[in-house]
């Protein structure tokens, strides 16, 4: 359940991250900063999938109040993105952000940066490096230039980075650190955590920066966070996508299942489709899969779950609807639910969904 290197222990909100505690899932709203019905509902959306800390941009003082009025309604703990200006650092501390995301390329003097953590450290607020290779400091960028963005040289950029503000915040008596240190280069990614790993002891953030659209941002995301977490590096992830933030939640999640390091959820089986399909099912068993999702996450993830299957024809589906606990098996525009196995009803595709979590509520 957690990762195997052992890092600091600190906590955002009540949220553990480091020293063992189980590796954490993160997305990043991108509603309107400044609009708290907007992201308090896209945050408590990505919750209910297993979300367990969300960011939110704060580019001004207002988006700083306005993540303050989103704490009060949602469950999970809170990070305030903050770049180019150190005083939305300062303003999202004091409206309550449960810890801070700043961008060492753009914060500003490394003044601004110590006296945001002296007030973060009066209140307890963690702080994460966010180094990013798209906003690097002037020198580090310029000398990464003259080498070649290799993805040794893009790690030696994007550690120096890292390691030169950890010093800044050190400085300060300032230990409640993580680190994120990203790349669009899958490569250079996997080879500047594991770096990292071997420089510091802070909890190291992990994600593949400007990864892409739902398809090969996930697969990009999935290859570097496997290899990473399968080497005991890191403590909690990001899988940023050109999608919606519940996609990322998904994403997150089953990259953590894989390998062991959160528990087994909803499995639903779907078939491949072919020129004999009639209905939708694709979009059904994307959205049992969903609705399966926050019901498991709504019971404080129980070990049994039902086996649900979503089939397209008579060809595979009677076989596997029998072996599982719900079924749906598609026929001419609708479907054919089962129960445990056996034939109970004939739905439409309008009501399949439905049907399948009206019995899965009994399980």
């Amino acid at each position: 359940m957690s990762s195997s290197r052992r890092t600091r222990a600190l906590k955002a909100g009540s949220l553990a991250i480091g020293g063992g505690a189980p590796v954490s899932v993160q997305t990043m709203a991108n509603a309107d900063p400044h609009d708290a019905d907007a992201l308090a509902a896209q945050i408590e959306s990505c919750a209910a999938l297993g979300c367990d800390l969300a960011r939110l941009a704060v580019p001004d003082v207002e988006a700083a109040k306005t993540l303050g009025e989103v704490k009060r309604r949602v469950q999970i703990p809170l990070v305030a993105d903050i770049h180019f200006d150190y005083r939305c650092a300062l303003a999202a501390i004091e409206a309550g952000a449960d810890a801070l995301r700043l961008n060492p390329g753009n914060i500003g003097p490394l003044d601004c940066v110590r006296e945001v953590a002296r007030a973060a450290k009066e209140k307890g607020v963690p702080i994460r490096i966010g180094v990013n290779l798209g906003s690097l400091e002037r020198d580090i960028a310029e000398k990464l230039a003259a080498a070649g963005r290799t993805p040794a040289h893009i790690a030696d950029a994007l550690c120096e980075s890292a390691m030169r503000h950890l010093s800044v915040l050190e400085g300060e008596g300032f230990r409640d650190v993580v680190i994120s240190a990203k790349a669009s280069d899958t490569l250079a990614t996997i080879e500047t955590y594991r770096r990292l790993s071997e420089l510091t002891d802070c909890p190291l953030h992990l994600g593949v920066t400007e990864a892409g659209t739902l398809l090969p941002g996930t697969v990009r995301n999935a290859v570097a966070l496997g290899v990473l977490l399968s080497e005991g590096i890191g403590d909690t992830i990001r899988v940023s996508l050109t999608a919606a933030p519940e996609k990322e939640v998904r994403a997150g999640v089953e990259i953590l299942r894989s390998l062991g390091l959160r528990p087994n959820g909803p499995a639903v089986t779907s078939c491949p489709t072919c020129g004999r399909t009639r209905v939708d099912v694709s979009g059904v068993a994307a959205r049992v899969e969903e609705e399966l999702e926050r019901l498991f996450v709504a019971r404080g993830r129980p070990a049994g779950f039902p086996r649900v299957a979503v089939m397209g024809c008579a060809v595979n589906g009677p076989g596997e609807a029998k072996g599982a606990d719900i079924a749906l098996c598609g026929g001419g525009g609708d479907f054919v639910l089962y129960v445990k196995g056996s034939p109970v009803a004939r739905v439409s595709e309008k009501d399949a969904v439905s049907e399948v979590m009206r019995h899965a509520v009994h399980y």
